[in-house]
């Protein structure tokens, strides 16, 4: 049996972290989902950027869009809308049957917007209804400013994909955002069932430490990172909070591991995907990491720690002090509760923290 279909067996989904037009016009991606247990997808602009100059499939509909006068972002949002709405309809059966725990893909607002509560939330309104189609998350950053765009827009009933968590700090700030939009869509007697995922960004803190921290933690951070954060997941889950939502009928909030690719090139092509491995999460991988992965046929001995009971990545939750002082000195100062509105820096930074 494939590791793929292991991580499905698991409990967790594996996501695809790509989109292209070729990717759904040879049917690539419809094999992914056929035979590589692939249950989803996410994209991001930088991912677009990548597909539309490395390739001539949207040469014509570029030349036809600017031939009508259309902006640049106009013209993008467009192009990503085609893509993953058909992307959308290959995964529709898969969110039928789920009942909408998965299938799902996902559209990122522009960047430019990750300090503007007020614009980001009015964009997240205006794509998902392009798009029309119940399986399609926005993705909103987890900034300060988008919190509040965060609660308006579930409590608006649109799904959205909080991106660019990097602690378990942001993600609880990002599920408390979630949860007071269901909790306001129950009071006002509306159905509390839009769904959510929350992205926390893995392996950006084993590159930002790298030769900073001892061997014997070399691509450790990231995981460690992540245990803190799965354990405060499983926390929130059981709390009265959700369980009260919960007993109303909304949908849980899952936890989403992004930037799953190994950076490390003496590192295991899937250390991230198999240190990761736990029920009730999605993995979105880069293509080449699916492709490792579809050639094991084992996890290890990662599985069998992974054990909700235990929290899962016991053996990774109790970090050095060095771990701790680089956790403390490395992106602490990203995203949420970063008050800076300058869009070069916004670019920059989000340049940096892509894939």
């Amino acid at each position: 049996m494939k590791a793929t279909q292991l991580l499905n067996n698991l409990g967790q989904s594996l996501w695809l972290d790509n989109i292209t037009r070729d990717l759904l016009t040879s049917g690539t991606l419809k094999h992914y989902i056929d035979d590589l247990s692939v249950t989803g997808l996410t994209s991001n602009p930088t991912i677009f950027e990548n597909a539309i100059k490395n390739t001539t499939a949207y040469d014509a509909s570029i030349r036809r869009k600017l031939k009508e006068g259309k902006s640049v972002e106009e013209l993008f949002f467009e192009l990503a809308l085609e893509d993953l709405t058909q992307a959308a309809d290959l995964f529709r059966p898969i969110y039928d049957r789920t009942n909408g725990v998965d299938g799902w893909v996902s559209l990122e607002v522009s960047p430019l917007l990750a300090y503007d509560t007020k614009h980001t939330l009015a964009a997240a309104k205006e794509l998902y209804a392009r798009a029309d189609r119940p399986n399609l998350f926005i993705k909103i950053p987890g900034t300060k400013e988008g919190l509040p765009a965060i609660e308006e827009a579930i409590f608006a009933g649109v799904p959205v994909n909080v991106t660019l968590l990097f602690s378990r700090e942001h993600y609880l700030a990002a599920a408390d955002a979630f949860l007071r939009g269901i909790e306001r869509r129950i009071e006002a007697g509306l159905k509390p069932g839009v769904g959510s995922v929350a992205s926390v960004f893995v392996s950006r803190w084993d590159g930002a430490v790298m030769g900073k921290v001892p061997d014997a933690l070399r691509n450790r951070l990231g995981i460690a990172i992540a245990a803190r954060t799965y354990k405060a997941v499983r926390s929130l889950l059981s709390s009265p909070r959700w369980q009260r939502v919960y007993s109303s009928g909304a949908w849980p909030q899952r936890l989403l591991w992004a930037s799953t690719g190994t950076k490390d090139p003496l590192a295991s092509d899937v250390l991230y995907i198999k240190a990761l491995a736990a029920p009730f999460t999605v993995n979105t991988m880069p293509e080449g990491t699916l492709k490792a992965l579809a050639k094991h046929s084992k996890l290890g001995a990662t599985t069998k720690k992974a054990t909700v009971r235990r929290g899962t990545f016991v053996a990774h939750l109790k970090l050095s002090r060095a771990a701790r002082r680089a956790r403390r000195g490395t992106l602490t100062a990203s995203y949420a509760g970063d008050a800076t509105h300058d869009p070069a820096k916004v670019n920059q930074r989000l340049k940096l923290t892509r894939r």
